[in-house]
């Protein structure tokens, strides 16, 4: 099966930054592939799930604590 990402997310990979565009799913016996445009130089790769990463967001806040912050309620505020 192969899932569009729309829109794309901000995905962190061994490359670098890039946008996760399409999701291929091979079925339970093997790992999701990612496909993402690499930010820097456009290049297309596959990636496997465990070397992608969501990027830090932080207006939606999500993966603050790849830097070290803390979300709100975490932190006694609301």
């Amino acid at each position: 099966m192969i899932l569009q990402l729309d829109p794309a997310i901000l995905v962190d990979t061994p490359l670098g930054k890039g946008h996760g565009i399409f999701i291929i799913d091979y079925g339970m016996h093997q790992n999701t592939c990612w496909v993402v445009a690499i930010q820097e130089s456009g290049v297309i790769k596959h990636f496997d799930c465990n070397d992608v990463i969501l990027a830090t967001n932080y207006t939606y806040g999500m993966n603050l604590s790849k830097h070290g912050f803390k979300h709100e309620e975490e932190n006694g505020m609301k």
